[in-house]
């Protein structure tokens, strides 16, 4: 099965996870550190490599910016498209290893749950860097490797439990912060688990923002294009 091919199954299965309530406190979660780390202002043209469905594409084109989202997946793209309408949303099938896109064409980019399906993970940064104009941002996030969620998966795999990310790249914030020679900041979410009652994985989600854990699920690295 062609990478392209694992994801064509996937779009509706993905955002029906993401209506569950533990699903719509995760995306809620990550949604907001994301949003905290990009800072998107109107009129900003910004590439989303590996946007999937467009769950968080959305955000960026509600705060005014104008998107170009990018994905391996034909069928993700198709459903990207769907959950945009109207807003200015451009949709290209292709790789983040090699962007179809010129030097220093956008004012931020952003890759969001892509980088742990590819193995040379700072060839897809140093391009985000490159499409990416002098002065603006880049902001990665990937799955943690310190998290109690990538310990289960892999578990799972190790059990031969088919899944999705059985063959994932999970990188820590150090491992993500030195994917560019440049000065990074890191953070990391979701500090609660999966089966937890949304409820009391709320009041663990404050308590570990609060005490600055390294260890969520989720985490994501902002750099500044000098």
């Amino acid at each position: 099965m062609t990478e392209e091919q694992l994801f064509d199954e996937w779009p509706e299965r993905y955002n029906r996870w993401f209506t569950t309530p533990i699903g719509k406190l995760v995306r809620d979660t990550e949604g907001r550190l994301i949003n905290e780390l990009l800072d998107v202002k109107p009129g900003e043209h910004i590439l989303d490599a590996g946007c999937g469905t467009g769950v968080f594409t959305l955000d960026f084109l509600a705060g005014g910016a104008s998107v170009i989202g990018l994905d391996i997946s034909r069928h993700m793209l198709e459903s990207a498209l769907k959950s945009t309408g109207d807003y200015p949303f451009s949709a290209i099938q292709g790789n983040m290893l090699h962007l179809p896109f010129r030097n220093s064409c956008f004012d931020k980019s952003v890759s969001i749950t892509a980088l742990e399906f590819i193995e040379d993970a700072e060839t897809a940064v140093n391009e985000l860097f490159r499409v990416t104009r002098p002065g603006g941002l880049v902001v990665v996030a990937t799955l943690n490797s310190l998290s109690p969620w990538a310990a289960r998966r892999r578990e799972k795999t190790e059990k031969g439990q088919r899944h999705i990310l059985e063959d994932a790249y999970y990188r820590s914030p150090d491992e993500l912060l030195n994917l560019s020679r440049f000065k990074g900041t890191a953070k990391t979410v979701v500090h609660f688990l999966k089966d937890a009652d949304p409820p009391e994985a709320l009041k663990t989600e404050q308590s570990g923002q609060a005490d600055n854990l390294n260890t969520g699920a989720f985490v994501a690295v902002k750099w500044h294009r000098p």
